[in-house]
């Protein structure tokens, strides 16, 4: 049986060495020396495996890779704060568990076993990493990185079914105003009496709220989010129809005459140094709220240096043992949306039409305002009796 050959390699004078010239992974030829033909053989051999690795990789990315090189390619037609959501769900619910496998060896079953990690959070929240899963492998097959996207028959229902939405009452309105006539209560008024979304109310200017006349009014035009805790304002907003004029009641312009009077920023609601608020500006404004209820919490102290979980349950009424300006002075809790949803609520239970709601909570179609409040307009039991009494007028006792 005939032996191998021995490589042959060239040797160069100049620098008493071997030199072995091989085509690198771009097609452009790069050179290997050694002292040495048996180190340049072995030099050559591992140039040879990290080439035809770089090669693989380039051909069959990872998910990580791929999944990141997906989320730059939609940063130019996608709106930023949609771009920071998907960048989060991808980062968590994609690259978390499956990050380092290849695309192309990822089957079916991988898919649904990672999952399953969004499946035990809300329905949105399941359906939106679903479609990312979609989107991303789809993109990957027509691309010719994966033959097949082991997404198509993910089963479209999971996650938690969202809780039911409740309005606050007029009652616990006014315990909540009551208990915070600071900071959060413009922020809260424009909520309540404006419909504003977070990210409306945080953005608003004094250009766009008018409070004189005889139809005071604000146009929302602007929203505010957040990059790396710094405060991006930006006309940009969730839908077309976001962008609305709202005529606003007598409570909230006289709330609006007496922060203006004060006001040294453009901002309606601004920081000490009159620009937009921080992400940790606002943390600090809702959590004035939120330590006012009677919620248990749990905090961690450090004691000789070591971590003590320490619980609290507040009593209503009561001060807060460790400041005494706070007192639990509500028995309920609530979210900036909740302060949404009842002015929503309140609009339609005053007789105020679906459309017009549809209008002034900007929603971008009435099918999603008859979606959440239909039971609001249709299956109220004064509406409703006279047609039930009349179903039956003829029927025996």
């Amino acid at each position: 049986m005939a032996r191998p050959k021995k490589p042959t390699y060239e040797f160069i004078p100049s620098r008493n060495e071997y030199r072995k010239r091989i085509k690198g992974p771009d097609g452009k030829y790069i050179a290997l020396y050694a002292q040495t033909p048996d180190e340049l053989t072995e030099k050559v051999a591992l140039a040879q495996r990290q080439i035809e690795e770089a090669v693989y990789r380039r051909e069959n990315p990872t998910v990580r890779e791929y999944a990141e090189k997906w989320l730059t390619m939609q940063a130019s037609s996608i709106r930023v704060t949609t771009l920071a959501d998907y960048t989060s769900k991808v980062k968590i619910y994609i690259i978390e568990p499956l990050g380092d496998r290849y695309m192309q060896e990822i089957t079916p079953d991988d898919v649904k076993m990672a999952i399953t990690k969004a499946a035990s959070k809300s329905a949105s929240i399941y359906r939106s990493v679903q479609m990312l899963y979609k989107l991303i492998f789809t993109s990957a097959e027509q691309s010719k990185i994966i033959d097949e996207s082991p997404c198509k028959n993910l089963n479209p229902k999971g996650g938690k079914a969202p809780k039911e939405k409740t309005a606050l009452t007029t009652e616990q309105v006014q315990t909540l105003l009551d208990a915070v006539r600071g900071l959060p209560y413009p922020f809260i008024m424009l909520c309540l009496y404006a419909g504003l979304r977070r990210e409306e109310a945080l953005a608003l200017q004094w250009d766009s709220v008018f409070l004189d006349g005889s139809a005071p009014h604000i146009v929302v035009c602007r929203a505010w989010h957040i990059e790396h805790n710094r405060p991006v304002v930006t006309t940009e907003l969730k839908t077309k129809a976001a962008k609305r004029t709202i005529p606003i009641p007598p409570q909230l312009v006289d709330c609006l005459k007496e922060v203006k009077e004060s006001s040294i920023s453009d901002y309606v609601i601004a920081s000490s140094e009159g620009q937009p608020l921080s992400g940790t500006q606002w943390g600090r404004l809702w959590k004035y709220v939120t330590v006012r209820s009677t919620k248990e919490r749990t905090y961690t102290r450090y004691v000789n240096g070591q971590k003590i979980k320490h619980t609290v349950t507040p009593v209503l009424g009561q001060k807060a043992a460790h400041n005494a300006s706070v007192v639990y002075s509500m028995d309920f809790q609530v979210t900036p949306h909740q302060l949404r949803h009842t002015y929503i609520t309140n609009l339609l239970l005053a007789g105020v039409d679906v459309k017009t709601v549809q209008v002034l909570a900007g929603h971008e179609h009435a099918k999603i305002t008859l979606d959440i409040y239909a039971h609001l307009t249709y299956n109220q039991p004064k509406d409703l009796i006279s047609k039930v009494n009349g179903a039956f007028a003829n029927n025996p006792k």
